[in-house]
């Protein structure tokens, strides 16, 4: 089952992306969606083109610090290859940073140049940037002139294009000379992290930590230069930026970019048309796809609801809804990846009795990222499969009776440290070596490794029991009118804030004036609050549950920003 990589195994991006051009330089690389298709061998001789004139008509260096902001393109991955594989350092940037957060990174990098989309150029209007030297723009990689107060956006579009074809034209007299090399342990990327305890960190990670994590991840997952991917995760979070580009040009693989952002009118029509082998996803988007369109097929009746409470009934069932599900993802599926935060146990239950092709990674952006996981095939309920290999995974302290613990990661896809925070770096270590996740978990037989929540958000019960909150609101978002929720303490009592799915109440409640639904709305809580608590043990029930009217604020793999909620 495991893929073939070339040998000697690359051990930069550079030998990444130059063998895969080599062995496959007519496949498909990165497209759009019914629009250009780019080549490995165009990818290949873009890379090379925007590496020269960033080093010989920039001034761009080994080591030097580029950020990348925008939606995700093409021309995002050809910058982060142009970066990388001349030695500077990439510095990826969220897209839905907010402009305050955007200039403390590239002030903290000390980056010299930026690619910016033009959708999103406006976040810089109000950034102190003077220390750029560079800016261009992500959509045709055009060069943006020094900004003045009389330039408009279109301008600057108009005369970075015309420039660019200057200088481009004259660089192409240039023969193509090699950058100072690139070895595996230097850096390859800064990674700013959306965490959800409102501390952004700027992970290191060098071209050994990336190629090692993808080289792994593909000896537990068939990939292929047959495989296509349609990519809906932002390419700046390690896990898309790792797992859906990094590891897919390593095999060769064809990788596709939405135009829009991925609403269900956007989404559907390009995987019918793309049909993707391969989709790296987040808990959120599965889990609204079976609350809004599978769980309501499977229970429209009070005969299919009885069948569903049957297990040797409700697995058939199941299979028939999957084979639907399969063909509205293009009917080609195979490698169906869900990381970056719990999956809920309703929805995993129904994608195992489904035959549905998923598996549950864990990592982190600190490991780059990926720590654990195992082919579809080999999946178990409730856990993200044994370590990666080449990874050692170990539990700290673990509970006398249940084997819980801090999960503990020592191996080549290991962070440096953190970006000019050497506090932060050592605290992240044991004295022996060890990365700190922070995460608690505990291993099965088998070498199954099951996450069990955030050391930090663990709570102690009263009777000094451990209560863990993600496993509560797994079983408070189980149920059908609730699209998510939040467990804390507060004064002493477990608390939970729960955001309902307002749709699914008017279709079961209809409309009324504001006060009928608000009373409604506090029955619904109470009587959820009441059937919970029946399947939690009494030190771990909930003393009151909340309406949270608008959405929780996210981290880019959709995780709650708790720290903007918890008293």
């Amino acid at each position: 089952m495991s893929t073939m990589i070339p040998h000697p195994e690359p051990a930069t991006l550079r030998d990444v992306l130059q063998q895969t051009a080599e062995a496959h330089p007519n496949r498909a690389a990165l497209s759009i969606v019914d629009g250009e298709v780019m080549t490995y061998a165009e990818m290949y001789e873009r890379v090379q083109d925007l590496s020269r004139f960033l080093h010989e008509r920039r001034g761009i260096a080994h080591g030097d610090r580029v950020a990348v902001l925008g939606e995700n393109l093409p021309n995002w991955g050809v910058a982060y290859f142009a970066i990388t594989t001349m030695g500077a350092i990439a510095v990826p940037i969220l897209p839905d940073f907010h402009q305050n957060e955007i200039g403390h990174i590239l002030r903290h990098a000390e980056c010299k140049a930026i690619f910016v989309s033009e959708r999103l150029y406006s976040k810089l209007e109000e950034i102190d940037i003077s220390h750029l030297t560079t800016i261009i723009l992500l959509d045709d990689l055009s060069l943006v002139p020094p900004r003045t107060k009389q330039h408009k956006l279109q301008e600057l579009l108009l005369q970075g294009t015309r420039e660019f074809a200057r200088i481009k034209e004259r660089a192409q007299k240039f023969a193509r000379y090699p950058v100072r090399g690139v070895a595996g342990n230097d850096i390859a990327a800064i990674v700013y992290t959306s965490g959800t305890t409102g501390h952004s960190k700027g992970v290191v990670l060098t071209h050994s930590n990336l190629v090692s994590d993808a080289i792994a991840t593909t000896r537990i997952v068939d990939l292929s230069c047959e495989d296509r991917s349609l990519s809906i995760l932002p390419l700046p979070h390690t896990y898309e930026g790792t797992l859906g580009l990094i590891t897919l040009v390593l095999v060769g693989a064809s990788i596709c970019y939405l135009k829009k952002p991925p609403s269900a009118g956007v989404l559907l029509p390009a995987l019918a048309t793309i049909q993707p082998t391969v989709m790296l996803s987040v808990p959120l988007v599965i889990e609204k796809m079976y609350k809004a369109k599978i769980l309501p097929q499977l229970e429209r009746n009070a005969f299919l609801r009885f069948l569903r409470r049957v297990p040797l009934t409700r697995r058939p069932l199941h299979r028939a809804a999957g084979k639907r599900l399969l063909k509205t993802f293009g009917g080609k599926l195979k490698l169906f990846t869900i990381g970056g935060a719990p999956l809920a146990p309703d929805v995993e239950l129904f994608l195992r009795e489904a035959h549905f092709p998923y598996a549950i990674g864990y990592g982190l952006t600190e490991t780059s990222p990926l720590v654990a996981g195992c082919a579809p095939a080999l999946t178990k309920y409730r856990s993200t499969g044994p370590p990666l290999p080449g990874t050692e995974i170990r539990i700290s302290d673990p509970d006398p009776k249940s084997g819980e613990g801090e999960i503990l990661v020592k191996g080549p896809t290991v962070m440096q440290g953190y970006y000019r925070d050497p506090v932060r770096t050592k605290e992240a270590f044991t004295s022996d070596g060890w990365f700190k996740t922070g995460d608690l978990g505990v291993f099965d037989r088998d070498n199954y490794l099951y996450i069990k929540g955030r050391l930090k958000n663990m709570i102690l019960g009263p009777n000094g029991k451990n209560v863990y909150p993600e496993e509560i609101e797994s079983l408070i978002n189980e149920f059908d009118v609730v699209l998510e929720s939040l467990v804390y303490q507060s004064q002493g009592k477990l608390t939970a804030r729960v955001h309902l799915a307002y749709d699914e109440l008017d279709k079961q409640f209809g409309t009324g004036d504001e006060a009928t639904m608000r009373e409604r709305i506090r029955t619904i809580l109470e009587e959820m609050r009441k059937r919970i608590n029946e399947r939690l043990p009494v030190y771990s029930r909930i003393h009151a549950m909340f309406e949270q009217m608008e959405p929780f604020e996210k981290t880019a793999t959709q995780k709650i920003k708790r720290h903007l909620y918890v008293p």
